[in-house]
């Protein structure tokens, strides 16, 4: 219970620093166990307890529970039966490197995917202390608090000089880098205004329910209060109300309505969901359903209104599961039609910026802030400004709006890149290239927030290689389990103690 509640604390909203000791009493319990199969059993119920109860308390959906839970007891588990078996350091290695690397596989799944108890993603109040993640993003955080954890516990254990120094230096050294990258921190002088709505469009009294008119009209009135200096105007996920076929999209009357209402020199970038039509006789796609004359895709899109560039439409790359996308499709689809089931949409792996006034604005659609790679894709196409549209209100008045803001904060160190942020209904604000909250519009407020945000060129390690932390973690988890194999065989000839 102790290590569910200090796991738990930084996805509550306190902090994650209570991370570095939460692993310490399963540590514990680990320890004092033998190398019997029975003894494996029991360290795996206290185990499974605990990491069910720490899934299920902060994102509570039963298959999320279960995927999250499953990884977890995949590297603890695998780190307990090392333990028993070959030397500490061997045990220590594999903890560390199978639990990022398990992370990064969850993570990097193209289906059952829920990577928001990723450990590094439990900073997200603490940006202070990871500045550091434009290096190795989330997933070095994750890195971190296993080694803290085992720093701490050998500490603890022995309580001599070295392990007492060696635990202090694991803990302040990865602060004090942050710290000093915090207190760098250069600000780019060039600047471009931005505004961002709140429209606060209730999702399941109003959003379907209500008349297309009234919302547009809410947006138009939102568009209006918007300096005439402004760049972007940007509006949340699936914003427009009506499905725009994509081949006729720029002779829509809401986005014709929207148009005549921008700022000058002014773009308007908005969640929709476009419907792309094909005239063929098979599926071109695994997720296109069948109409009478032929088949067709829904995309949940971020659409340019008045953009510069050639390309005014992002279909979003990573999709909610159970809600936007169906698992398996391609295996299931031999059996069930589920081009026909609700929810399931189509889907692309490319990030599309927009272009104004020569800037460029990366529009990462709700869960892609979720996934720092995928967000790092927008930036490796020069996105200098990120935008970021989201549909909150479906979470209702609880953590989990809160803590998409929070992640964010994350993803604005890792790409070092300013985020304007569009709710439907809280969080909205803006977040400067160093993870601080600049201005917000929280849960159940209407308005419109707009400032300069910064415009950099520039890109991170983490931008350009991504999660390498976790692939390499992946191959050396692969080393650690052929060393112990081969140190196994070595011990059974007697050719090692």
């Amino acid at each position: 219970m102790l290590s569910v509640l200090l796991l738990s604390l930084g996805w509550w909203g306190v902090s994650g620093l209570p991370l570095l000791v939460a692993l310490i009493p399963l540590l514990h319990i680990s320890a004092s166990y033998s190398d019997s199969k029975r003894d494996w059993w029991r360290m795996a119920g206290w185990a499974s307890l605990t990491f069910v109860l720490w899934n299920a308390t902060p994102i509570g959906p039963i298959a999320a529970t279960a995927f999250s839970t499953f990884w977890n007891m995949v590297a603890f588990m695998s780190y307990h039966y090392v333990s028993k078996r070959a030397h500490k350091s061997v045990a220590y290695t594999l903890l560390v490197v199978a639990w990022v690397a398990t992370e990064y596989l969850y993570t990097h799944a193209e289906v059952l995917s829920f990577p928001w108890l990723v450990l590094g993603n439990g900073f997200s109040g603490d940006v202070w202390a990871v500045q550091w993640y434009e290096f190795t993003g989330v997933m070095g955080g994750s890195m971190w608090v296993v080694m803290a954890n085992i720093a701490i516990y050998e500490a603890w254990q022995n309580r001599y000089g070295w392990s007492v120094v060696r635990a202090a230096l694991v803990v302040v050294a990865p602060i004090i880098l942050s710290l000093a990258l915090y207190l760098g921190h250069d600000v780019e002088e060039q600047k471009v205004h931005v505004a961002v709505a709140q429209p606060n469009v209730d999702c399941y009294a109003e959003k379907f329910n209500n008349s297309a008119r009234s919302q547009l009209n809410n947006m138009l009135g939102l568009m209006n209060q918007a300096s005439q200096e402004s760049c972007v105007v940007l509006f949340p996920e699936t914003a427009l109300p009506a499905q725009l076929d994509e081949d006729m999209i720029d002779g829509a009357a809401s986005v014709l309505a929207l148009k005549r209402a921008l700022p000058k020199e002014g773009m308007a970038v908005t969640g929709v969901t476009s419907v792309r039509f094909y005239d063929c006789d098979t599926p071109p796609t695994q997720t296109a359903r069948q109409s009478v004359s032929g088949y067709y895709d829904y995309y949940n899109s971020a659409l340019a209104i008045g953009q510069d560039g050639a390309k005014n439409l992002h279909h979003k790359m990573r999709l909610v599961i159970g809600v936007e996308a169906m698992p398996f499709t391609g295996i299931l689809n031999k059996f069930v039609d589920l081009g026909g089931i609700t929810g399931q949409l189509g889907r692309n792996d490319q990030a599309t910026v927009f272009e104004k006034q020569g800037v460029k604005f990366g529009p990462a659609i709700c869960y892609e802030g979720l996934y720092g790679e995928c967000f790092a894709r927008f930036v490796e196409q020069g996105a200098n400004v990120m935008l970021v549209m989201s549909n909150d209100g479906w979470w209702g008045n609880t953590p989990g709006h809160k803590r998409l803001f929070d992640f964010c904060r994350l993803r604005a160190i890792e790409t070092r890149r300013a985020v304007a942020r569009s709710a439907n209904t809280g969080v909205s604000g803006f977040i400067s290239s160093r993870g601080d909250v600049e201005q917000r519009l929280d849960w159940d407020k209407h308005g419109l927030l707009q400032q300069d945000v910064e415009v950099r060129h520039d890109k991170t390690i983490y931008a350009t290689y991504g999660d390498w932390v976790g692939r390499m973690s992946l191959l050396v988890s692969f080393l650690t389990l052929m060393y112990y194999s081969a140190y196994r065989v070595r011990r059974k000839n007697h050719l090692v103690d």
